[in-house]
């Protein structure tokens, strides 16, 4: 996704940039200045034309959870076969853990430097293979911090009960078959939203396509919130990424942040 379509928008509009660059956050120490990090958007408009874009945008957690859950590499299964992340395009049609397939209206991608001397980082979670059961995942995989899997970690099956929740990778890691990897150069990673929050098979391990939340966008500033929603233009307001298809295992606030490339 990202070679196809660079060369169609290289340009990062100036109006993105001056307002990103100059965005700030007022707590009891004071004025805290955020990065921010260029990322590349494909997506279809509610007209059905395609959207290409650059942008830059705020390295807080609502901006870097969109961009932050599949490795290139990463397997998705399509109504015509297998395809692989980097190759996925607004319009694809993904199978959904429901039996449905549903259409790929937005594709995200950034580059992240994961490893930096003396600086706070969060590593990449590898699955092996057949983790969870038989080939799930079928292959080792890859994922980035803004991911959730279908499955319910064990020291959360109490407060689950029956149903099965989305939960952040990290609550996996074992240091055994799932594990931290730290790679030494930039990274690109990416995510995708359907026409309806979904779980999908990435590497045949059921996985969430993005959903901000239903309460992270009252969490942040009104201009925050406009340049979020700016990035997903087939969408007009927060409440049209739909309801969430499973529910959502709790997650402590987070602390850490992807390092600025």
């Amino acid at each position: 996704m990202v070679l196809s379509y660079r060369a169609a928008s290289t340009a990062v509009p100036s109006r993105v940039v001056s307002q990103t660059r100059s965005l700030s956050s007022k707590d009891q120490t004071g004025v805290v200045q955020f990065g921010t990090r260029l990322v590349e958007i494909a997506a279809l408009r509610k007209d059905g034309s395609r959207f290409i874009e650059q942008m830059t945008v705020p390295t807080l957690p609502l901006f870097e959870n969109a961009f932050s859950a599949f490795a290139r590499g990463t397997i998705l299964q399509t109504e015509t076969g297998e395809l692989a992340i980097e190759d996925a395009q607004p319009g694809d049609r993904l199978w959904t853990t429901s039996g449905q397939p549903a259409t790929v209206m937005w594709i995200g991608c950034a580059e992240f430097r994961l490893a930096q001397p003396k600086r706070e980082r969060t590593p990449l979670v590898r699955i092996m293979s057949d983790v969870f059961g038989q080939a799930r995942p079928d292959r080792f995989l890859t994922l980035g911090p803004g991911a959730r899997i279908l499955q319910t970690p064990a020291h959360l099956r109490a407060e689950g009960g029956a149903q099965v929740m989305l939960s952040p990778v990290q609550e996996f890691v074992d240091g055994v078959n799932v594990i931290e990897v730290t790679p030494p150069t930039a990274v690109t990673l990416f995510h995708i939203v359907l026409d309806r929050h979904a779980a999908i098979r990435a590497n045949d391990l059921e996985c969430e396509t993005f959903h901000p939340g239903s309460q992270s966008l009252r969490m942040v500033s009104h201009s925050m919130r406009d340049l979020f929603l700016r990035m997903f233009p087939h969408i007009s307001h927060a409440s049209e990424f739909g309801p969430l298809a499973h529910p959502r295992a709790p997650e402590e606030p987070a602390n850490r942040h992807l390092e600025l490339v």
